[in-house]
Formats: C-alpha cells, structure tokens, sequence
C-alpha cells in the first residue's frame, strides 16, 4: 500500500495575507459601530451573541474590528440588533447615481476582462 504525504496535516499552515490599510480602518469603524449600537440597545456581548446564535468571542472579535469574521456572522449579528436591512440596502447599486444613471441599461450575462493593451487607458 502507497502513503501519500499530502493530507491535511502534513501542509504548512496558510499565511493569512495582509489587509490594506483602508480595510483595516473600516473593519475598526464597523466594529465601533456595531459596538455602540449593541449598547444603545442596552445588551451585553452575551446577550448579542445569544440573540445571534453565535459566541460570545465572536461578538468580540467583530467589535475590536478584527478580521476573519464571515458576512454571514454579521448578519447574523446585525439580524440580532434590528439593522439586517441595512447592509443590503447599502450595497443595492441602483440607489447609487451610477446605478440610477443607468438604470435602463440591461445588465451583461457575464464581464469579460479589458485588454490592458488598450489606447483609452
């Protein structure tokens, strides 16, 4: 019988990649937000992450504004403090001027990339 060496234990742990700056200052923001908005409504971490089905840790974690959270978490963290519409909200791009701008326009079945070759660059 053959051994292979390439289960999940003999591979080197992934080196998680650096985010940029600007990632890590709204990871900050969101977490402060989220913070502040758990108080005004008057829970505790635990209270929150009962409420959200999830641990108390990963209230924490979304709150100091640490990476590695699933958008699902969030959700499900913004679900818990009434907010679950606004994410959704946010990213919708017709209420955006370029989504509105373009409205009327039928979105392509799918992007190709751009030649980078290209003169109107």
């Amino acid at each position: 019988m053959q051994h292979y060496d390439n289960d999940a234990s003999s591979k080197a742990p992934r080196k998680k990649r650096p985010s940029p700056l600007q990632v890590k200052r709204a990871l900050g923001t969101v977490g402060s937000s989220l913070e502040a908005w758990r108080k005004l409504r008057g829970l505790t971490q635990a209270q929150l992450a009962s409420r959200a089905g999830l641990n108390r840790d990963t209230i924490a974690r979304l709150e100091k504004g640490e990476g590695g959270v699933s958008l699902e978490n969030l959700l499900l963290v913004l679900r818990a403090l009434g907010l679950q519409d606004v994410l959704p909200q946010a990213l919708d791009p017709y209420e955006s001027d370029i989504g509105r701008l373009r409205a009327d326009e039928q979105l392509p079945q799918r992007v190709r990339p751009r030649s980078l070759k290209s003169s109107d660059a």
